[in-house]
């Protein structure tokens, strides 16, 4: 396993467990944690207790001691972290190890002074880095002016579009309205029409069944008549001497 960079484990020593970023204020508790002031304080205000966010320890009161030593190895820390990446923010060259000055824009591409002199490079064309930075700024610039206009450009299609997309569905809610309305008062005519042929019908029935009943009436009374005239019949066919039957018949073809 490879050692560990002395300057990551001073930074890793130098960094607050809370905030995770090099301490301020840096306070020891009496369990022999350190923190920045401002982040335990805020941490037991947060919890409502007295604890440490290391090892849970509770204490009674809010003591904090300063670590003056912590302290000044915290700005070292942050002071070597701040050169360390100011120093790998300059690009260098992979085969010379020497730091890219120039951009060769033949082959488009950062070279050290040793790349230019090579062979590979013969003929080409250079200029500073500074200087080539300056031009493609100026590149970027104006593809990014252009790229501006043409978004505004979309944007302002874009809201075009969305207005005649809610036009659209306006107009077609207040369709859909209308044409509810409009259903919904066929709907009624229909029902009020419905409502008085049905009661013709019932009005027509009552007058048919009423003469209807009136002739069942009449119907059942000569029906009626007939039986009781079939039963005196009966009663004369069955009658055992005949000269009564005679004259009794007699009596009745007279009346």
């Amino acid at each position: 396993m490879a050692a560990k960079d002395p300057v990551e484990s001073l930074t890793e020593e130098a960094v607050c467990p809370i905030c995770l970023d090099f301490f301020t204020d840096p306070v020891i508790l009496d369990c022999g944690h350190n923190f920045c002031r401002s982040c335990i304080t805020q941490s037991w205000d947060r919890e409502g207790r007295n604890s440490c966010p290391e090892c849970r320890e509770e204490f009674t009161d809010r003591t904090l001691r300063v670590n003056r030593a912590l302290a000044r190895l915290s700005e070292k820390a942050r002071t070597l972290s701040l050169n360390r990446t100011e120093k790998e923010s300059k690009l260098q060259c992979e085969e010379h190890q020497e730091e890219l000055k120039l951009f060769c824009e033949t082959d488009k591409k950062l070279i050290c002074v040793i790349c230019r002199d090579a062979r590979e490079h013969r003929d080409h064309r250079f200029m500073p880095v500074k200087e080539a930075v300056q031009i493609y700024k100026e590149q970027v610039k104006s593809s990014f002016e252009s790229l501006t206009e043409k978004e505004s450009e979309i944007q302002k299609i874009e809201q075009e579009q969305k207005e005649s997309i809610s036009g659209v569905q306006e107009e077609s809610h207040n369709l859909q309205s209308q044409i509810t309305s409009q259903f919904a008062e066929l709907h009624q005519i229909l029902t009020d029409k419905e409502q008085r042929l049905l009661g013709d019908v019932r009005e027509e029935e009552v007058k048919i069944v009423k003469s209807m009943e009136k002739n069942l009436q009449g119907i059942q009374e000569n029906l009626k008549s007939i039986q009781e005239e079939l039963s005196k019949l009966q009663e004369q066919t069955d009658h055992k001497n005949g000269l009564i039957f005679l004259k009794e018949e007699a009596g009745r073809k007279r009346r």
